[in-house]
């Protein structure tokens, strides 16, 4: 089916000069192109017009799982009739296994599966593998190690009415695609038996199961039926089931990875006993023998993933496979936020690497252990060979390359750690074609028909905020009068400064003055952050004191007014990107206004004033050209995570962010079952904030009221002796 555009709005403002220009590059065989849209301007939109014309299957990468939920949720609204799929680790909680040598303390791997999640991934495979019609929105996960996709279709196996098929082999079928028999809890990746009626639950479906009904050795009909009630669907002809884990084989290729693993087991062993690491080698021996025991019996094993290597036949150092061998070779890529996920993607590579090493020279893991990895950067570029990058703030990597020469890309190190700053070009360095030349010396006519597409107009009119400088010397006192002023208009303001000492006593100074002001930084819990800003909009405090407010997503209709303190102190806090990024948060605003306390206007600063100016003028334009009078963005106040409330037997209501005062009695495991329930619900619905808040409330439930916590699953005899510590003479 071909991509089709729901949609009861047309493109508004210069979306569609940005959508036509942007198709033409894409056609024409560019590999980098760029939207710099402002927020507010419809790069959603542009985005979904621009896959209805290119026709390609879709890869849209978010840099968090937030974001990515409601990237999904917009484009399943655009798409009804296409395959929209989500695709984001699926841990609600992950513990990465790790060794720290200086206490000899081995972390076990720990890990919350999100079964729906998991439903969507799996559902992502399959519809990558059976439909050319694929948005797939992602977070970084993606370039994270996967099984082979070719496994996987090989694996796929359909059935037919009418087909001649025994009962038996159809089961032994199932088994091989990792389905589990349970004739009592029918949950998913399960199946029942019931005479010549077999029931199969499909991992990626999500209410609904597969009815087989056989009449000797022959399929007498097909059916999809109700979890729930039973009831059959509809019946059908012909149906295909896939593999009902992500990591799956076949069991020649397994069993040619057991006697690879055995024989990287034997040198490895031989290896550390030459160099006297006595206990190490006993480590990896009790480890990998285990895991082979249970591939043997099980055909799986708790983290094979790590010898993925020999189970998919690659040599050592070979990428791994990911999703991004599920697409075809000419599909689109779209990085929302590209200023935040493709540094993301840059930095996951050696992350991953530094903690393997540590467990590979500690006998934890084999070395083809670090073969399971997310892909270097260099390799994530060749796999994506068309790519769009959305953007406010576009960094210095999308905008050399949307100007470069369209046969490779060219990775921009910078002589300053971390320094990615646009204004700062000149002291950027570029690699290309085996050299280096400075940027200054860079001829940009080379641009091979790429292009940098600007999206600026806003449909609701609203314009940049004003921009206001102010001495450094007296900022405080007039940070109070201009607060004072917004809170008499019941608007709120955000202050951002550069140290979380200083947002503290800042913080504590105003209250002094009687303004209703809290602080936010990273010390503060992810689930109290969302909470913090909840509140601003509910305007239970009208002042907000931050380090890093220009985090993308942060959608404040209410703020009026943004103070940047000591505004020329140039750095990661105060150049291009986070000046504009952090006055683009009083935007949504109509009396929109950032104040800049500065002595002296940096290059950051005049980048912000220059920007802005030209972005006033052309909203402005437009505005009296079309009779647009600007308003302010309206949204609604989220529902407080502690709004949920639990009942004492006495009757008494409890808020949940108390938990419960130890003198209340009342039904505790009553009110952890419901709370688990309210939890799975709100991560099927992808509201990771919630339910994170109810697992610790659950988790603090259970440790008031003496109720054991599960401990995680153990990986053999290996796990009480590695934990024991050395002693003299081992």
């Amino acid at each position: 089916m071909d991509f089709q555009l729901v949609s009861d709005f047309g493109p508004k403002g210069d979306q569609e000069q940005a959508i036509a220009k942007l198709v033409k590059s894409i056609k024409a065989g560019n590999r980098h192109q760029t939207l710099r849209g402002v927020t507010g301007s419809g790069k959603t939109f542009t985005m979904a017009n621009i896959i209805e014309e290119i026709q390609k299957p879709t890869l849209i990468m978010s840099h968090n799982k937030t974001l990515a939920a409601q990237l999904y949720s917009e484009f399943k609204a655009f798409f009804p009739n296409n395959a929209v799929e989500y695709f984001v680790s699926y841990f609600d909680y992950y513990q990465p296994e790790a060794y720290i040598p200086r206490s000899d303390t081995y972390i076990e791997k720990d890990s919350s599966i999100n079964e729906e999640i998991e439903r969507l991934r799996l559902s992502t495979m399959g519809s990558l593998i059976t439909r050319e019609d694929t948005i797939v929105v992602a977070s970084v996960s993606c370039i994270y190690g996967l099984g082979n996709p070719q496994d996987y279709k090989d694996m796929m196996f359909g059935v037919s009415q009418g087909e001649e098929l025994g009962r038996d082999e159809f089961l032994t079928e199932l088994v091989n695609l990792l389905f589990e028999r349970n004739d009592i809890s029918f949950q998913r990746g399960n199946f029942r038996v019931r005479g010549d009626v077999v029931e199969v639950r499909p991992a990626y479906l999500e209410e609904t199961a597969i009815r087989i009904e056989f009449f000797g050795d022959e399929v007498d009909r097909i059916s999809s039926i109700d979890t729930m009630s039973g009831q059959m669907i509809e019946e059908m002809t012909h149906y295909v089931f896939y593999p009902a884990k992500q990591f799956v084989s076949s069991k020649e290729k397994l069993k040619s990875a057991m006697v690879a693993i055995r024989q990287e087991l034997d040198d490895r062993i031989a290896w550390f006993e030459k160099n006297g690491k006595l206990i190490e080698a006993q480590r990896i021996r009790m480890r990998t023998e285990y895991d082979l025991e249970m591939m043997q019996e099980m055909g799986f094993c708790q983290g094979i993933e790590n010898y993925s290597r020999h189970i998919t036949g690659r040599n050592p150092g070979d990428r791994p496979y990911t999703l991004l061998d599920f697409f075809p070779d000419d599909y689109l890529l779209l990085a929302d936020e590209s200023h935040a996920t493709l540094p993301q993607v840059r930095g996951m590579f050696e992350g991953d690497k530094s903690r393997k090493s540590v467990l590979v020279d500690h006998g934890f893991r084999l070395p083809s252990a670090m073969d399971n990895r997310p892909l270097r950067f260099d390799e994530y570029m060749k796999m994506t060979k068309r790519r769009l990058y959305v953007s406010a703030t576009p960094g210095p990597f999308e905008i050399v390359n949307s100007r470069a020469d369209n046969t490779t890309f060219i990775p921009i190190k910078s002589r300053k750690e971390d320094d990615f700053d646009p204004t700062f070009f000149k002291r950027l360095t570029i690699q290309a074609s085996g050299s280096t030349e400075d940027l200054e010396d860079f001829d940009v006519s080379r641009s091979g028909g790429q292009l940098i597409v600007e999206q600026i107009i806003r449909p609701t009119g609203l314009l940049d905020p004003i921009l206001t400088m102010r001495p450094l010397k007296a900022q405080i006192d007039e940070t109070i009068e201009f607060c004072q002023q917004r809170v008499e208009k019941n608007e709120r303001v955000l202050i951002t400064t550069l140290t979380k000492k200083t947002a503290e006593d800042l913080t504590e100074y105003l209250q002094g003055v009687d303004l209703k002001v809290r602080y936010i930084h990273s010390d503060v819990d992810a689930i109290e952050r969302v909470e913090i800003l909840r509140a601003l909009r509910a305007a239970e405090f009208d002042i907000l004191v931050g380090i890093n407010l220009l985090r993308e997503g942060l959608d404040l209709p209410e703020v009026s007014l943004v103070c940047i303190l000591d505004a020329d102190k140039e750095g990661f806090l105060r150049n291009e990107t986070s000046l504009i990024q952090t006055a683009g948060r009083a935007a949504r605003h109509v009396h929109g206004e950032c104040v800049l306390f500065c002595d002296t206007v940096t290059d950051s600063i005049q980048c912000l004033l220059d920007v802005t100016e030209y972005r006033r003028g052309v909203q402005q334009e437009y505005n009296e050209k079309h009779g647009i009078t600007p308003r302010s963005v309206k949204r609604a106040v989220q529902k407080s995570l502690h709004d949920r409330e639990v009942t004492s037997q006495t009757g008494q209501a409890l808020n949940s962010s108390l938990v419960a005062e130890d003198e209340m009695v009342f039904n505790a495991v009553e009110v952890i079952r419901e709370m688990e329930e309210e939890m799975q619900k709100a991560s099927a619905k992808l509201e990771f904030e919630k339910a994170a808040h109810l697992r610790d409330q659950i988790k603090e439930l259970k440790k008031r009221a003496g109720i054991e916590q599960p401990k995680p699953k153990s990986r053999g005899p290996v796990t009480l002796k590695l934990a024991k510590k050395r002693g003299k003479g081992q």
